[in-house]
């Protein structure tokens, strides 16, 4: 099962990137999924089911931990087959 995710944490701070945010940044982007898009108001990425959910625990505790207040999170199943 292939799957999207689709998030963001606050508080936001538009003059500089909180380190939740930039924690969630790296993350993201050393997970080995597909398509990802780190932007300033939302982030998405694509991969296999197992990929996506061991990222998104990662970025769950690992953002809280850097002061995240909230995590909003999307999960979309986008197509069949693989991991």
């Amino acid at each position: 099962m292939r799957l999207r995710v689709e998030f963001t944490t606050e508080p936001f701070d538009l003059d500089e990137a909180p380190a939740h945010a930039l924690v969630a940044r790296e993350v993201i982007e050393g997970a080995e999924l597909d398509a990802v898009d780190v932007g300033p108001f939302g982030n998405t990425a694509e991969g296999g089911a197992d990929t996506v959910l061991t990222a998104l625990d990662a970025l769950l505790r690992k953002t809280l931990e850097a002061g995240a207040t909230r995590i909003t999170l999307q999960v979309n199943v986008i197509g069949e087959g693989g991991a």
